[in-house]
């Protein structure tokens, strides 16, 4: 009943936030499987298996010729590597805690915490996962260069960024249109399957094609990716800055819908999700 307030300042309030950032990541990673090893072998498995299918059906189609100039597998991750990371980021921040959840009711912890949470605990098993996996194809296959790593691995950041300013857009109409969250999550991911543009390469496409794509961030993160990769490859219609941008728009106006949502919704409301 009687509570003894404490005050405390700006910087150990943030300190404060930072650990139970951290504990949360920590439980967003083990929720995904108690052992944290086998959460990441999932990963692999999921990245194995539509690497199997691209390949397969790059061969049958007899497709190969018309990728880049050097390592075939390696163009294929690189672009699964993208989407995978953008589509998993998007997925756990439109998954995490809302504001009805029974665990927003402790003081430390509000919806910042779990969107925050959420992503960077999605982005450590698929920084993990893609480490793991070119680590055993460059030793156990082929060895592998990439062009410009640090160019690489920021495309990587940019695209899990992408995911999470989406998902935070989902977490926001969640309350309100729960089963339309839903569909329009599953369309998000079915859609840039094609759309991303990672079966294909921007500087081959006719022009007609480029613009049937140009509109998607992804597609730009995707060839910007292999401009990065590959030394022989310069991309023309694609650039880093329009995805940077669509982004930071799109999570301002997630935020937005967010705290709206934080501030009208109602504990009921969780029966019709």
């Amino acid at each position: 009943m009687f509570e003894a307030k404490k005050r405390y300042s700006r910087l150990s309030a943030a300190f404060s936030m930072l650990e139970v950032i951290f504990h949360m990541t920590a439980h967003n990673v083990r929720s995904t499987h108690t052992n944290a090893f086998m959460a990441i072998a999932i990963n692999m498995i999921q990245i194995m298996i539509m690497l199997a299918v691209f390949y397969l059906m790059f061969s049958v189609l007899g497709l190969r010729g018309a990728a880049l100039r050097g390592d075939f597998l390696l163009y294929l991750l690189s672009g699964i590597f993208v989407f995978i990371t953008n589509i998993k980021a998007m997925s756990a921040v439109a998954g995490a805690s809302s504001p009805t959840d029974p665990m927003m009711q402790h003081t430390p912890m509000n919806t910042f915490v779990a969107m925050v949470s959420s992503a960077l605990g999605s982005l450590y098993l698929q920084i993990l996962t893609i480490s793991l996996v070119l680590a055993v194809y460059h030793m156990g296959f082929t060895p592998i260069t990439i062009d410009q790593p640090v160019g690489a691995v920021l495309m990587l950041l940019l695209a899990w960024f992408n995911g999470v300013s989406i998902g935070v857009v989902f977490l926001a109409l969640k309350p309100w249109f729960p089963q339309f969250t839903n569909i329009a999550k599953t369309v998000y991911m079915r859609a840039n399957m094609i759309a991303s543009g990672k079966m294909f390469v921007a500087n081959a496409l006719p022009f007609y094609m480029i613009s049937m794509f140009n509109w998607n961030p992804l597609f730009h993160i995707v060839d910007q990716t292999r401009g990065f990769t590959f030394v022989n490859y310069n991309p023309h219609y694609t650039n880093w800055m329009y995805p940077l941008i669509c982004s930071l728009v799109i999570v301002l106006v997630g935020l937005m819908g967010e705290s709206y949502s934080r501030r009208h919704v109602s504990a009921s409301w969780a029966a019709r999700q």
